[in-house]
Parts: structure tokens; C-alpha cells; sequence
């Protein structure tokens, strides 16, 4: 049950380590509930020295260090397979520390060395009914993330909130005002990726956590995201591929998935602008936001049927990467599957000339044949171009040209 706790299965060396350190937290919860994780993230307290002893393990691994808090001394050693965190322990001993965290589940330590399990707040017990329970409410208060954080665990682990401990969270919601935008983001983004979030999104906003962040949104919004699940499930059994990319992050270097994106222009300001103040707010990045800005922009656009190959190039053209993002929202706003398969099909065929024309002229040829400048207008001209080959007016090189010297002769 706990053997992937094993010291030898660490990505350093152990003895590296004082004989005090206890490993705590999540992986000690997980290795209880025997779930696996593909990225190792261990936590380790340390009575003294924490920072010093991350140092030592990343020299002696040549693995990354980064401080993360130099006053309450805990540090990070990065590894290409996951992270340690060591910390310098709370109060006097380890059952103090332990006595300070958030939730009983997490509230149990494992010592490597004698593989002995330390559970003064019955932790295990909790694990075995699947309830997260706090351990106490000025815990809680001392850092209110951990009321949100405690939604999101309870749809990691499809565990249930303590009925008291839930009145604490809804008397506490206040208090997440004082909390760094970037920190709540990182909880939504968990809640927003996976369908085991989206139940646990609307108790968030039923118990009041979540109104400041998202002021537009109302019930329906929020009852709107199990609709974004339902269709996603639909859309993805139908077309694989386009499943596969809502699960895609929009960037490496970005956890928010293209699922995530649609579910959040189901919660920002319907208005462009005004879901890019509320974004900002949240930290979120610039391609997040304009994920989302795009998706609303287009949103209507799917809604109503497509009327010709111009419409549906620009549609093309103006989504790129977050049609598939659209094509749930739409779903979930009532438009009927049926009505956007064929723009579906178009955009899974790359060789479609309408969802991915290939160029015919360059900009260089139009300067050249026109004997113009460099404009704006060049664009606009090999747009019209590319439309031309959709409709099947222009086929060839030559064909193009000709039709873009009509166009730049009319507008003259």
C-alpha cells in the first residue's frame, strides 16, 4: 500500500536527510488511498535547517532550488520527474505541526526510516469513509485558500465535505478576498479541468466563493457547465480527435485546458471586455484570456446556421485552435450537434479549402503585380483570395492574380 513512500524509491538520497524528517501531506494521503501519481511530489518537515538541507540534496543531485519561503524556511529540489519540498516544521514538534494544517486526510505523517505511520487526528479514519473534515476553523482562517482547496480535493478524491466543516467554509467565504489572485486561479484551474470538478464548482458558488471572482455569473451559468460536460462527452465520442484536443493544455507551459477555456467563458461577463477585466483579475494569461475572448465572440456565430463560404472561411480563420472550445459552448447553449457536424468535418480535414486553405499568392506577389506598398490592404486582398478558392472561382496562380487586379481596379 505504501511502498512507492519508500526511501529507495526517492529521486536522492535519502540519508541525505535527519533522522527527523517525516515525509507529510499529500503523497502519505494518495499512497493511503493507494492512487498512483505519475509526477512525484513529496513533502518533507524537518525540525531545523530546511533550506540548507534542500541546497545539500540538489547539489549532491544536481537537480533545481528554488527557496519558496525564506522566513518560514522551506525549499524546493526539482526533479525531471517531480518536485521535494522540505519545510521546516511548525510549533515544537511534528504532532504540533501536524495539529496546523488544513484537513485531518492531510494531517498524517509517514517516517521513511521506520515506515511507522503518525496519525494523531485520525486521519485514516477519515480516508476509510471519504470525508474531508477540518481540523479546525482558525486553520482554516490562517489561510482561507484552503476553503476553496477543500472543493477541489473533495472532486480529486470524490470525497464529501463534513457538514460542519462546510458551515465554516460558507461563514469563512469572506475571507478569500485576502487571498493573491494567482493562488485562486491555480485551485479554479483544477475544478475547471476535470468533469468531477464541475458539481463541486457550483457548491463553491452556492456557498459564496466564488461570487467576487466571477460577478456575472449567475446559477444557470454555473448549471450550464454540467451541459459543457455532457456535450464534450458527446462531441469527443463522435469525433475522437476533437475530444483529444479539449483535453490538450493551450500551451505547454500552460495547465489550462481547452475544455477548461470553454467552461470559463460559461462563468466570465458575456461582454468581451468585461470578461477580460474579470480575467485579468484573476492573473490569468494572455492566451487564456484570448482563448476565452475568442469563444464568446464566435459563440454566436455557431448558433446561427452558416450561410455561405465566406461566412464559414472567416469563422474558420477568426477561431483557429479554440474552434473546438466554441463547438461545446454552442452545444451547451442548445445548439443542436447536427448543425455544426459539417463545420466539424471541415475543420478535421486538412485538406479542407474553407477550414485550412492552402496560399495560393504570397504578399510579395500581390506588391509585385500590383506594383503597390506594403498595407494593410495586402492582407485584405490575399483574404479575398483565399475566399475565391473556397467558392472554387480561382483554382490556379495565375487565376489568382488576374482576380486580384479586378478587385484592386474596382476599389480605385
Amino acid at each position: 500500500m505504501i511502498d512507492v513512500l519508500f526511501p529507495q524509491n526517492y529521486p536522492f538520497d535519502f540519508n541525505l536527510m535527519p533522522k527527523e524528517a517525516y515525509l507529510v501531506g499529500g503523497a502519505v494521503r494518495d499512497a493511503l488511498l493507494g492512487r498512483k501519481r505519475e509526477y512525484l511530489d513529496l513533502d518533507f518537515i524537518v525540525p531545523e535547517n530546511a533550506i540548507a538541507i534542500a541546497q545539500k540534496i540538489a547539489r549532491a543531485s544536481a537537480a533545481g532550488f528554488v527557496v519558496l519561503d525564506k522566513e518560514r524556511q522551506i525549499a524546493r529540489v526539482v526533479f525531471a520527474n517531480g518536485t521535494v519540498d522540505i519545510a521546516q516544521q511548525e510549533g515544537d514538534n511534528l504532532i504540533a505541526d501536524l495539529h496546523r494544517r488544513d484537513f485531518r486526510i492531510n494531517a498524517i505523517a509517514y517516517h521513511p526510516h521506520t515506515q511507522e505511520i503518525i496519525d494523531p487526528l485520525a486521519g485514516q479514519a477519515d480516508l476509510d469513509a471519504g470525508i474531508l473534515r477540518m481540523i479546525s476553523v482558525a486553520n482554516l482562517q490562517d489561510d482561507p485558500l484552503r476553503l476553496l482547496r477543500a472543493y477541489r480535493q473533495a472532486a480529486q478524491l470524490d470525497f464529501t465535505i463534513e457538514p460542519q466543516t462546510q458551515d465554516a467554509i460558507r461563514q469563512l467565504a469572506p475571507l478569500l478576498q485576502n487571498i493573491a489572485p494567482e493562488r485562486v486561479r491555480v485551485e479554479l484551474t483544477y475544478l475547471l479541468t476535470d468533469s468531477k470538478g464541475t458539481n463541486w464548482l457550483i457548491s463553491a458558488f452556492e456557498d459564496g466563493l466564488l461570487n467576487q471572482f466571477f460577478p456575472s455569473a449567475n446559477r444557470e451559468d454555473y448549471l450550464r457547465l454540467r451541459q459543457v460536460d455532457i456535450q464534450a462527452a458527446i462531441i469527443s465520442q463522435r469525433w475522437e480527435e476533437i475530444g483529444w484536443q479539449l483535453q490538450q493544455p493551450i500551451r505547454d507551459t500552460i495547465k489550462t485546458t481547452w475544455l477548461a477555456i470553454a467552461k470559463l467563458s460559461c462563468l466570465v461577463n458575456s461582454d468581451p471586455d468585461g470578461a477580460e477585466r474579470e480575467l485579468m483579475a484573476l492573473t490569468y494569461s494572455r492566451a487564456e484570456i484570448r482563448g476565452v475572448i475568442t469563444t464568446l465572440k464566435l459563440l454566436p456565430q455557431l448558433k446561427s446556421p452558416m450561410k455561405s463560404l465566406r461566412e464559414q472561411y472567416l469563422l474558420f480563420q477568426n477561431a483557429g485552435i479554440v474552434f473546438p472550445a466554441t463547438c461545446v459552448v454552442a452545444a451547451a447553449h442548445d445548439t443542436l450537434v447536427g448543425e455544426i457536424a459539417p463545420l466539424i468535418t471541415r475543420y478535421l480535414n486538412p485538406d479542407d479549402p474553407v477550414a485550412h486553405p492552402s496560399q495560393i499568392l504570397t504578399g510579395g506577389d500581390i506588391i509585385l503585380a500590383l506594383k503597390i506598398p506594403a498595407s494593410p490592404l495586402i492582407g485584405k486582398l490575399l483574404t479575398e483570395v483565399a475566399i475565391a478558392q473556397a467558392e472554387g472561382l480561382v483554382t490556379t496562380r495565375e487565376q489568382a492574380l488576374d482576380f486580384v487586379r479586378k478587385i484592386h481596379l474596382q476599389g480605385e
